[in-house]
């Protein structure tokens, strides 16, 4: 195509300063419960469907990471002390900005 449309080639290289984001395409089934859901909660967000999912799977797999990393950590140290868990309690509500008394409403409700 580049060689019968250089024109068009070069315009496509101009457009784009940044590169491209790659994308793979993928199809999924969903239940239609399920898929609706999704739909909701991306419009929700202010995002799309296919954007909303990415982000899921992203957050699902960083989780995952995570506690990978931990049990590996208490194979080689141990288990972590109540201590150890109650300040890492504490870090993990302070880094997405919650309290101890948000904790403590959402237990009562």
């Amino acid at each position: 195509m580049a060689q019968h449309f250089p024109a068009i080639l070069l315009s496509y290289r101009l457009c784009y300063h940044e590169p491209v984001a790659q994308r793979e395409k993928r199809s999924i089934s969903l239940t239609p419960e399920l898929a609706r859901a999704v739909e909701e909660a991306a419009r929700a967000e202010g995002t799309t469907f296919s954007a909303w999912l990415a982000q899921t799977a992203a957050h699902r797999l960083r989780l995952e990471a995570g506690r990978q990393a931990l049990a590996e950590w208490e194979r080689e140290n141990g288990p972590l002390t109540e201590a150890e868990l109650a300040e890492g309690l504490v870090r993990a509500r302070s880094s997405l900005g919650r309290t101890s008394a948000d904790a403590a409403e959402r237990k009562s409700a």
